[in-house]
């Protein structure tokens, strides 16, 4: 039994073994199916996305982070790093995977974009959101802008210079790169 009340079994294949108390107004059934739980994550990014467009940062970024941690639970790299602390879950089909992190990278993304809208900017984890867009979309061309803006000011121009150089490379005519 986990400590919420809700019985856990990580052996059914297409399902995932997440408590759905964990998440904001769930239920105390056991699991939800891996595509529930990427619908979810999709969702709450959406509504992060509604919530950025109303100039409400403060919930843009906590429906991205939930949606953060919906992923997280689904993630094979992080449940690889807990191998040997679990039972063995079946791994994500292939259109799993490419939900998972098309939705995780969109997130980092969108978070890196709202920390730049706050009064006080944290620029090394605009950074940090930038890199892990970076990751996986190497030629994402906001994600290059936001770093080279966020390692400008925390110190590092060359660094900056370069980020910024190689967003201007992948789209040389946007005119409008400071509103990225």
């Amino acid at each position: 039994m986990e400590a919420g009340g809700g019985e856990v079994s990580l052996d059914v294949p297409g399902e995932a073994a997440v408590p759905e108390s964990s998440f904001p107004g769930g239920r105390q059934t056991s699991k939800k199916s891996v595509w529930a739980l990427l619908e979810e994550a999709s969702r709450m990014k959406t509504e992060g996305n509604a919530f950025y467009r109303e100039k409400n940062i403060r919930s843009a970024i906590g429906h991205y982070h939930r949606a953060l941690l919906v992923l997280r639970g689904l993630d094979s790299e992080v449940i690889m790093s807990l191998k040997g602390f679990l039972p063995e879950t079946s791994s994500l089909t292939p259109d799993q995977e490419a939900a998972l992190r098309s939705t995780q990278v969109d997130c980092y993304n969108n978070l890196a974009a709202c920390l730049l809208q706050k009064p006080s900017v944290d620029y090394s984890r605009v950074l940090d959101y930038s890199l892990r867009v970076l990751q996986r979309r190497p030629r994402d061309v906001k994600a290059l802008y936001r770093a080279g803006v966020a390692t400008l000011e925390i110190g590092d121009a060359q660094t900056a210079k370069q980020y910024l150089a190689q967003a201007c490379i992948e789209h040389p005519n946007e005119v409008h790169t400071p509103l990225l």
